[in-house]
């Protein structure tokens, strides 16, 4: 297929940027931490799906994985607000403009602990909005304690033995109708690229839960969220490609070995089936696999499930084709004859 990556394209994309306008502040995050790598793979997507960066708006809770947004897209306007209360933020603020590409950063304790009720709702309405979930499985800025998806039976030191069951960030995510639902891994930055691009197109909420090895606190390789745990179990469902809709669609793989899912733009992700025979539109069968691969250990990446037919939040509110914050005052105010039937129906 068409490959519109940078080094075919020079050092400009087709919005006039350069990758490095797609860039933050300098990380302040520890040397080898997953974040880190997810944040270099958000500037590449950004960058190569030709986004200008005024367009998106970031937002994140409390963590380490909240300090993200300060490292990509500096030219972006962002928010960072309370724990676990990003996604009501989210909401507000898209609200007021709709045009904007949102992207939430979390992480599993500002996800899965305190921010749970929120995750659940930002799903059930389903609000065009990029939910990345950071999850190393401790507590990192707070010295390593156990997060809500650390694996029953982990043992850090200085904090003994976990003994609960963890928090499957994906298969709440496909129980919540979040409608897209996908996993990743840190060291694979190839999918979580692609993986971002499919998510950046999407008109729902699409929730990227992307394992990412905390180096000072969570890296043993016996535990769950290491990078050494991560290479071994790591069962990718396909191999993803995102195609922008102004490319082609050239395929070369046998019939019957590709699944083509288009987008609302018009954009498609391309996967090549690999020894598992998987529909991703198949939303009991998602959670299934997700059941299974927690039962084997198995580290399941890629796309678990898509629906692109539901309708988003926007779509239930007659909207003005200007965003609501871009409104004049003699836009908003209603006018006399609006008033006097409020006025009528309130006061006979």
């Amino acid at each position: 297929m068409t490959d519109r990556s940078s080094k075919n394209r020079g050092s400009v994309n087709l919005v006039g940027l350069t990758r490095s306008d797609y860039k933050g502040m300098p990380t302040t995050l520890c040397q080898g931490c997953g974040h880190n790598s997810i944040s270099s793979q958000l500037i590449a997507a950004c960058y190569e799906l030709d986004l200008d960066p005024s367009s998106i708006i970031k937002f994140s809770g409390i963590g380490c994985s909240s300090k993200s947004p300060a490292y990509f897209l500096g030219r972006s306007f962002g928010f960072n607000g309370l724990h676990g209360r990003m996604p009501s933020l989210a909401t507000g603020a898209m609200f007021g403009d709709h045009k904007q590409i949102g992207i939430g950063v979390s992480g599993d304790g500002d996800t899965a602990s305190i921010g749970m009720g929120q995750f659940k709702h930002i799903m059930r309405r389903n609000l065009p909005f990029v939910y990345i979930v950071e999850n190393n499985g401790v507590y990192g800025l707070t010295k390593g304690q156990f997060s809500a998806t650390a694996e029953s039976g982990l043992t850090l030191k200085g904090h003994g033995t976990n003994p609960y069951m963890p928090v499957d960030i994906a298969w709440e995510a496909a129980v919540g109708n979040a409608t897209l639902v996908a996993r990743s891994f840190a060291g694979d930055p190839k999918q979580v690229r692609e993986l971002l691009k499919a998510a950046l197109s999407h008109k729902g909420t699409a929730v990227l839960d992307i394992i990412s090895p905390c180096v000072t606190f969570n890296n043993t390789d016996d535990s769950m969220h290491s990078y050494a745990w991560g290479r071994e179990h790591e069962v990718a469902l396909h191999e993803l490609s995102y195609v922008p809709p102004r490319d082609d669609i050239l395929v070369e793989y046998e019939e019957g070995q590709v699944i083509d899912v288009t987008m609302h733009d018009g954009s498609s992700i391309v996967l090549k089936k690999l020894e598992r025979d998987y529909d991703p539109t198949n939303r009991s069968r998602a959670i299934s696999l997700l059941e299974e691969a927690n039962r084997k250990n198995w580290l399941i990446t890629g796309l678990i499930y898509i629906d692109t037919r539901q309708p988003s939040l926007f779509d239930f509110y007659d909207l003005p084709e200007s965003p609501l914050n871009r409104l004049t005052v003699d836009q908003m105010r209603p006018v006399p004859e609006s008033m006097d039937k409020v006025n009528a129906m309130m006061f006979g």
